[in-house]
C-alpha cells in the first residue's frame, strides 16, 4: 500500500495506523521535513514501512520545484536513516528537462552512496494544462527502460518505473488489474492519472 501525498506525515497517525499492519509493505513517500528522530525510531522497529523520499535529481533540479534547501535537507535525512540502519529510498517525477540527471549514472551512485536501496521512477503526466512539455519524449522513455533494466542487474537496489513498467506486465494496471487510488477525500480512482471516481469511501 502506497501512502502518498501532498504530505502524509502532516498527519503523523498514519504511521501508528500502518505499524498495526506488519504483513503489508508500505512505501511512505514523503519530503523527509516532518521525520524527526521518534519517527526514525518507529521506522526502525516496523522496517514494513519504507520512507521514500521525493526529489527531483541534484539541488538546482529539486530546490527549483520543491523550494530553496529541501534538497540539502533531504539528503541530511537520507544520512540520518541510513545511520539508524532503516531501508528507505528516493520517488523521482521523471520530466523531459531532468531525464539525463535522475536516469545517470553519476546520480544513481550518488544516491547507492547515501544508503538508498529504493528507486521509485516516476514519469511525469501532464493533468495541468500548459505542462505537456514537461512529458518525455517516446525516445526518452526507452532510453528510461534501457537504462533501469541495466541498473537492476548491475546494482545492489531495487529500481521501479511508474507508469513505464506497466508494458512489462502487459500494460496499465488501474481499474481492477491490481491497482486503485483513493484520493484524499475518499475518492476510489482507477490511479493518480485519471482522477475520475464514481464511488466515495
Amino acid at each position: 500500500i502506497m501512502i502518498a501525498g501532498g504530505e502524509p506525515l502532516t498527519r503523523p497517525e498514519v504511521l501508528d495506523i500502518a505499524a498495526e499492519h506488519p504483513g503489508v509493505i508500505f512505501p511512505l513517500f514523503t519530503n523527509g521535513l516532518l521525520l524527526d528522530q521518534a519517527a526514525i525510531n518507529h521506522l526502525r522497529r516496523h522496517r514494513h514501512i519504507v520512507p521514500v523520499l521525493s526529489i527531483e535529481g541534484y539541488q538546482s533540479e529539486t530546490d527549483l520545484r520543491r523550494g530553496n534547501g529541501v534538497y540539502a535537507r533531504a539528503l541530511g535525512m537520507m544520512e540520518r536513516l541510513h545511520r539508524a540502519g532503516a531501508f528507505f529510498g528516493t520517488s523521482l517525477t521523471v520530466t523531459r528537462e531532468n531525464h539525463d540527471v535522475v536516469t545517470g549514472r553519476a546520480f544513481v551512485e550518488r544516491m547507492l552512496g547515501t544508503g538508498c536501496r529504493l528507486f521509485f521512477y516516476v514519469d511525469y503526466v501532464p493533468v495541468q494544462p500548459g505542462t505537456e512539455y514537461l512529458a518525455m519524449t517516446q525516445e526518452q522513455r526507452d532510453e528510461e527502460a534501457r537504462q533501469l533494466a541495466a541498473y537492476r542487474e548491475e546494482f545492489p537496489g531495487l529500481f521501479v518505473a511508474f507508469p513505464g513498467d506497466e508494458a512489462i506486465y502487459g500494460g496499465c494496471l488501474a481499474a481492477g488489474r491490481g491497482f486503485v487510488h483513493i484520493s484524499p477525500s475518499g475518492r476510489l480512482e482507477p490511479c493518480p492519472f485519471a482522477p475520475y471516481s464514481d464511488v466515495s469511501l
